[in-house]
């Protein structure tokens, strides 16, 4: 059942519809990227949220508060729920004076970028994530690229190496 009616002549239903759906069918941390992106897309707006929960059962009102629009991608909402499994302490989307806007920066000292081939893949883009992790470094801040797939994919291998680095401070 349609949220909301869309035009007669139109091919697609409207964004809160789609959105609905793609929640019942996804599961909880993919659900959270998918708000997320839209958010973040404004596709929808932080007023439309009680309409979309309230279309879905009871179950998923938890996702809400795990919601932030800053994520710019998939792969950031999903390692900012790693993070928040492993109990970090971060901030996200961080101005560094000489470095840039890093996308989490753990626990005061830990830069994590989360790297995908559609931003990182030339030559040009790795020569300029290296001189940027480089002067994080000359800052005191250590830096981990995980890249998207293994965010998406393998998200234990990237909590064991957070933890691995966490270890060692």
């Amino acid at each position: 059942m349609l949220r909301r009616r869309p035009h007669p002549e139109a091919l697609s239903v409207e964004v809160l519809d789609a959105l609905v759906h793609a929640v019942l069918c996804q599961d909880p941390r993919a659900s959270v990227a998918t708000i997320d992106s839209a958010l973040h897309l404004n596709a929808i707006h932080r007023d439309d949220l009680d309409e979309l929960f309230a279309a879905l059962p009871r179950r998923y009102r938890r996702l809400r508060g795990l919601l932030d629009s800053r994520a710019e991608s998939g792969p950031e909402s999903l390692m900012r729920l790693i993070l928040r499994s492993l109990g970090c302490s971060f901030e996200v989307q961080v101005p560094i004076e000489g470095v840039g806007r890093v996308d989490f920066l753990v626990e005061g000292w830990l830069i994590i970028e989360c790297d995908s081939r559609e931003h990182h893949s030339s030559w040009d883009e790795q020569r300029r994530d290296r001189r940027r992790d480089q002067a994080a470094a000359s800052l005191g801040y250590a830096t981990y690229r995980p890249i998207a797939e293994d965010i998406m994919w393998r998200p234990e291998l990237v909590r064991a190496a957070v933890f691995g680095l966490r270890s060692t401070r």
